[in-house]
């Protein structure tokens, strides 16, 4: 498998966490998003929409990281990134659907420089933007990960899944943004327990070969 990413990359991230959890051999080609690069027509061909991640499985070429994960998970079953229950694999894909769907759109690259130019709002505008919209995401999972009996040492239970691999990236994020997590401990507690593992650690932005 090759996978088109680019190491700051929160969704090449998630991508990155899941192939190493499932034990799955990949190589890396970045495509550098500050310099434009996933805009060339050689990548365009593979994903029209310009993004990363992109992961090539033979002839297949896979795009959108939650749909490129579940692809995985049904593709290379163990250890399975979802629970067994239509009702526990419902819970899990809304707390990862809380970061990856609310969360991330409206904080990443391609907004934050349209807050930059045109719009002109200065660095602390556009840090308060980011930092508000983590927030909101962040008080709802803690709400409901320290209400709820499912959540064990991870999102779901006390094994990793598709829940703590969004989240993982997302706390990475709060951090260069310099967030107060202390509102936050059940989400802090679960990514410290996730940065233990070495599929997590592995995925890190400065663990990557195109890291700067």
């Amino acid at each position: 498998m090759r996978l088109h990413g680019y190491f700051r990359s929160s969704a090449s991230f998630r991508v990155r966490i899941a192939l190493n959890l499932k034990g799955i051999a990949f190589e890396q080609q970045t495509h550098h998003l500050r310099r434009g690069e996933q805009r060339a027509p050689a990548f365009l061909a593979l994903n029209p929409q310009g993004f990363v991640p992109a992961l090539e499985d033979g002839g297949a070429v896979l795009t959108q990281s939650l749909a490129i994960i579940e692809y995985l998970d049904e593709t290379v079953p163990n250890p399975p990134l979802l629970p067994a229950t239509p009702l526990a694999r419902a819970r899990v894909r809304a707390l990862a659907q809380i970061v990856a769907c609310d969360i991330h759109p409206i904080d990443n690259l391609r907004v934050l420089r349209y807050l930059r130019q045109p719009l002109g709002h200065d660095e602390a505008t556009v840090q308060a933007w980011y930092n508000h919209w983590i927030a909101e995401g962040f008080t709802a999972l803690e709400t409901t990960l320290a209400a709820s009996a499912e959540t064990g040492r991870f999102c779901h239970g006390d094994t990793p899944g598709l829940a703590d691999i969004c989240l993982v990236p997302q706390v990475v994020n709060a951090a260069n943004f310099k967030l107060d997590m202390a509102p936050y401990p059940t989400v802090q507690r679960i990514f410290t327990a996730a940065m233990a593992l070495p599929a997590f650690a592995r995925a890190l932005p400065a663990n990557q070969p195109d890291a700067e």
